[in-house]
């Protein structure tokens, strides 16, 4: 679905716990998480913006969550 966005770029997964390594490898201009997280507690934040990219906190929208999307396509 991330794919499908006209905005998304690319869309990877990985194996690691973290995606730090990823986020080394590909140097993104931006990373962009829910609002459950704090700038500072993202991991790979700190080599975007020291390039000169963001970390884009998005507020949470009530009822709505990506596993609740995935739990309603897997038709649970």
């Amino acid at each position: 679905m991330l794919a499908a966005l006209a905005c998304v770029d690319a869309v990877c997964l990985f194996d690691e716990d973290t995606p730090l390594e990823l986020v080394r490898a590909l140097s993104p201009d931006v990373i962009v998480k829910g609002g459950d997280y704090a700038p500072e507690t993202v991991v790979g934040a700190a080599e975007v913006t020291e390039r000169g990219g963001r970390v884009v906190i998005i507020p949470i929208t009530p009822g709505h969550s990506t596993t609740a999307t995935v739990e309603k396509l897997r038709g649970r």
